[in-house]
């Protein structure tokens, strides 16, 4: 209904952690900080797998490198391995537990291309549905995402931790 209001509460940490100075995203705190708080669904000898914390879809992931590097020749082939195979681990997972319709995978190299964090090299690897775009999105500008972060997280680790147990 027009000029209902969308309640996003969540969005105003996004909006505020624009204005401050903005640490590395995929680099280790300073002071430790839980994995479930990060939203680390997994971690490699080289890479980790986190939910992104401001989705464009439901299951939104990230892979990254342990390593602060920005592009995929700075990585040794060992962990240029390992990314991609947990890049392929994720679509599997994302398909077989949303059944989604197709994903997006992808990687922005520098600012120029996109990247939001452009010194630490990052996948995004993003389920999708048919008619999952709506007029919200190409009109309003607006991401609806049917579902909350923990209740996602919570859906995808214990498959993540079966994963690893193989």
């Amino acid at each position: 209904m027009p000029g209902q209001p969308l309640w996003a509460p969540w969005r105003m940490e996004y909006i505020e952690g624009a204005r401050g100075p903005r640490g590395c995203i995929f680099c280790e705190p300073a002071t430790p900080v839980a994995d479930r708080e990060r939203l680390i669904l997994f971690r490699g000898r080289h890479v980790f797998v986190l939910l992104n914390r401001y989705p464009y879809a439901a299951g939104h992931l990230m892979v990254a490198p342990n390593a602060h590097v920005a592009r995929l020749h700075d990585l040794d082939p060992e962990a240029r391995a390992e990314l991609f195979d947990r890049v392929s681990a994720c679509a599997e997972i994302l398909e077989e537990v949303y059944a989604c319709d197709g994903l997006n995978v992808g990687a922005n190299f520098g600012a120029a291309a996109g990247a939001g964090f452009a010194d630490h090299l990052h996948f995004h690897v993003v389920p999708r549905w048919n008619g999952d775009v709506n007029f919200m999105t190409s009109i309003g500008e607006i991401r609806v995402i049917p579902t909350h972060l923990e209740r996602t997280y919570a859906r995808l680790l214990p498959v993540f931790q079966e994963r690893v147990a193989r």
